[in-house]
């Protein structure tokens, strides 16, 4: 059950999860409204809202996976609660993206159509490398094993 949700000012990058969290997909460094929490996945401005850095080279995975699994279920959780919730990292598609799929792995979509979703609903190139769809895979897992 979502909480009652603050409105985002704009819709551009908000996709909806399986769940029905909203959750908001953007660029670092481009100007945006406020979100409540940030996950951020890139070096880069640091917004004046509660945020969460995971480590996360650019065209790769995360360095941590476990931290960043972590981090995913915080965001969940506050988007349950109400909350705006966004990602960003520097290009706003393949860690974006690969973030915005596992949020919904982790909400309920199967993970082999986390992907083809991600790309229909947020931007056509997102999730850009073969070890990125490979990492949505083990997500998949952990989300099972969680339950």
């Amino acid at each position: 059950m979502v909480g009652e949700r603050r409105a985002w000012a704009d819709e551009v990058g908000v996709v909806e999860l399986p769940g029905g969290v909203r959750v908001r997909g953007r660029r670092i460094a481009d100007p945006s409204s406020p979100a409540d929490f940030s996950l951020l996945l890139a070096p880069g401005p640091t917004p004046e809202w509660a945020h969460r850095r995971v480590r996360w080279p650019d065209f790769w995975v995360p360095l941590d996976r476990a931290d960043a699994l972590d981090a995913f279920r915080e965001a969940l959780r506050r988007g349950y609660a109400g909350e705006r919730v966004e990602v960003a990292c520097r290009g706003g598609t393949g860690r974006t993206g690969t973030a915005l799929a596992a949020l919904a792995i982790l909400d309920g979509l199967p993970a082999e159509r986390a992907v083809d979703w991600v790309r229909a609903t947020y931007r056509p190139g997102a999730v850009e490398t073969p070890w990125q769809r490979r990492w949505l895979r083990r997500v998949a897992t952990s989300s099972t094993q969680q339950r």
